[in-house]
């Protein structure tokens, strides 16, 4: 037990001077923006994109799993806070109250999701709606807070809004290689403090270094587990 406490904390402050390094090294941003990604998935459309179709930025990133896609989806599906985690920087999350906690298996109660269903970040604050979701192939969760239950803190909906996108797009390569794409899309009113708070300056080298994190935790945990499914 403290074994694997103290390798969830090393691994958060590994997570934490990547994203320090980030912040200082803008220069770099385009590489991690698309880590992983092939030019022809960067300019890729994706389901969802139309829903965001002028993002103020947005990145995309790919991972190889080395699995058949029916072996991918299990672990996808019950991603978020009160199910099976984002397999991202756990203690990291958890140090702002996310109370985060990456599962190691297959939870069956987290294998379904609608459209409508919630996909919480944080246990006090609202879910990522899903918009669109097609079992074995694709999660759109969207975002939009002139349609969501709060608007931004301090404006109104019609005022100040912020949007986005977070899309996970499996693509069969072979038998037993799965392409795992995410995509995230951001808009937002063009103030100051928008600018600040959801543009890339800030948002871009936390939420790259976390994503990468997740799409190299999911590939680890499917292709540990091979072709059986490791259930809870």
């Amino acid at each position: 037990m403290m074994a694997s406490k103290w390798k969830t904390v090393r691994e958060g402050l590994v997570g934490a001077s990547i994203m320090a390094l980030s912040l200082i090294t803008p220069f770099l941003n385009r590489r991690r923006r698309y880590w992983g990604a092939t030019d022809a998935e960067i300019q890729r459309t994706l389901p969802g994109d139309d829903l965001i179709p002028h993002p103020k930025w947005q990145y995309t990133n790919a991972i190889t799993i080395e699995a058949h896609i029916t072996n991918v989806w299990p672990w996808l599906v019950q991603i978020g806070q009160g199910r099976g985690g984002f397999y991202s920087y756990e203690w990291l999350e958890n140090l702002i109250g996310c109370d985060i906690h990456n599962a190691n298996q297959i939870i069956q109660e987290f294998q379904h999701l609608e459209i409508g269903d919630s996909v919480r970040l944080h246990p006090e604050m609202p879910g990522y709606p899903v918009a669109i979701v097609e079992p074995g192939r694709v999660i759109v969760l969207n975002a939009d807070t002139r349609t969501g239950p709060t608007p931004v803190p301090g404006g109104t909906k019609s005022e100040d809004y912020y949007v986005s996108t977070w899309v996970f797009f499996l693509d069969k390569l072979e038998e037993q290689k799965t392409r795992l794409i995410s995509r995230l899309r951001s808009d937002y009113n063009p103030r100051m403090r928008n600018k600040l708070l959801y543009g890339p300056c800030l948002v871009e080298p936390i939420s790259t270094a976390m994503q990468r994190k997740m799409l190299l935790g999911i590939k680890q945990r499917v292709e540990a587990a091979g072709t059986r499914l490791v259930t809870a």
